[in-house]
């Protein structure tokens, strides 16, 4: 994981942005509506996410159509379960060791 990647989506609208194209490929103008804000805005954001590898863009005529890429978003998903793997480890001996309190 690198810094750009967190630090495009600690911006709370990125961070939206990136939440709407779970659900699918939208235009610029789609997630200017959907997020009340203006295409120029918007468009400064999704050149932030495109910079960091987190959305992808395809010219479509005179459109532009922002998809989620799956790598990053999989990087992400393999360093959690690094940290998932740990606390899982220490609830399990969490767990033993109340069972050695319970058997005293």
């Amino acid at each position: 994981m690198n810094e750009r990647f967190f630090s495009a989506l600690a911006e709370p609208n990125r961070l939206r942005i990136v939440e709407l194209l779970r659900d699918g490929p939208l235009t610029v103008g789609e997630i200017a509506v959907s997020l009340d804000m203006n295409q120029p805005q918007t468009s400064k954001h999704l050149r932030v996410l495109s910079h960091s590898g987190i959305v992808e863009v395809q010219p479509e005529a005179n459109r532009r159509i922002y998809k989620l890429r799956s790598e990053p978003l999989q990087e992400l998903d393999n360093w959690l379960a690094s940290f998932r793997a740990m606390w899982e480890e220490r609830f399990d001996r969490l767990e033993e060791y109340l069972r050695e309190l319970q058997d005293k």
